[in-house]
């Protein structure tokens, strides 16, 4: 795996009861039980595993239209109000976008033209969502051309290939949507408390995870034998969180925190919650997610893994964290 509006006025930005009240009703969001959905990995593992390859196709063509950003930035998926969205990608007229809908089941393309296309979102095999999708793509005059090996999973089936993943049930489609909803708004908050490079909060089509990064402004040691994403994605010091759906060693949903380069002793430092856990193979810390969603606030359990996890990182790998953050934040 790899990853508040506060206002006296609009001019000084300072902090006032119009930005208290947006915090709050954020926490009430978050609070909500509905928010924080079942989402066991066996009930819904062959639509996970076709959307993911979903996502791959679609989030290829982001990546071969987008204009490089450091650390493969061009390459994720964003949330929005109603699913997943690549945001605007540069085509010869214009710009267009790709957004999953897990409202109305629907992959929606829409074009700067006002030109667009609609794919119902059904039981498909990869294979025929991979023609429909780039037959759509033809028909309003988008030109591209993409590997059609899928990353990041063991035994890939090139996509023009694959009619054994075929599934897709709507309502965990659009209970991982919904929680995907939550994940965002509280990483974004976590973000805003960081004054240094952060990344976007965004979602990698890749490892099919939610993430968001901190950089400590410091180049990192190469990495020996890294491929040429690697490198680029661990370049600088990071210390990164998210949320995945799990698989493997890891049996559900969780979040996950780990440090590149991982400073001596982080995988012994005390973190929080107290289910929290380091997984000695994977070199991260996880937390399961039905373990956040059954406390009291799991807002408040996922932040403090979150804040828990970099600051392990960051005091063990000396990160200037006066320069790096807001005074508020700072703890021993």
């Amino acid at each position: 795996m790899v990853d508040r509006k506060l206002e006296k006025s609009t001019v000084s930005g300072m902090p006032s009861e119009t930005g208290r009240k947006d915090r709050s009703r954020r926490s009430h969001f978050a609070e909500k039980p509905e928010s924080w959905p079942a989402l066991p990995l066996e009930a819904w593992q062959e639509t996970r595993d076709t959307l993911h390859m979903w996502t791959q196709i679609v989030g290829k063509v982001r990546l071969a239209l987008s204009p490089h950003v450091n650390h493969w930035w061009e390459v994720p998926l964003y949330i929005s109000a109603r699913g997943l969205t690549t945001s605007t990608i540069p085509y010869k007229r214009g710009v267009f976008e790709v957004e999953f809908d897990f409202v109305d089941h629907d992959l929606i393309i829409r074009t700067s033209d006002g030109t667009g296309q609609v794919i119902p979102l059904v039981p498909r095999s990869v294979a025929e969502f991979y023609k429909e999708f780039l037959s759509a793509l033809g028909s309003l005059g988008i030109e591209v051309k993409i590997w059609h090996m899928p990353v990041e999973v063991p035994n890939p089936i090139a996509f023009d290939q694959d009619t054994g993943h075929a599934s897709y049930d709507r309502e965990y489609a659009r209970r991982f949507w919904r929680i995907l909803l939550v994940m965002d708004s509280i990483f974004a908050e976590f973000r805003g408390e960081f004054l240094g490079k952060n990344s976007p909060v965004h979602f990698f089509w890749g490892s099919f995870d939610l993430a968001v990064t901190r950089f400590s402004g410091r180049r990192a040691p190469p990495r020996e034998g890294a491929d040429r994403i690697t490198r680029e994605a661990y370049s600088h010091e990071v210390i990164s969180a998210g949320f995945w759906p799990g698989g493997g060693d890891i049996k559900g949903a969780a979040f996950y925190a780990y440090a590149a380069p991982e400073p001596a002793g982080y995988g012994e430092a005390k973190v929080r919650p107290e289910k929290a856990f380091y997984h000695p193979q994977m070199k991260e810390f996880f937390l399961m997610y039905d373990d956040v969603r059954l406390e009291t606030s799991p807002k408040n359990a996922l932040l403090e893994f979150l804040q828990s996890t970099y600051e392990a990182g960051a005091n063990l790998g000396k990160w200037d964290r006066k320069v790096l953050e807001r005074p508020r934040q700072i703890s021993k």
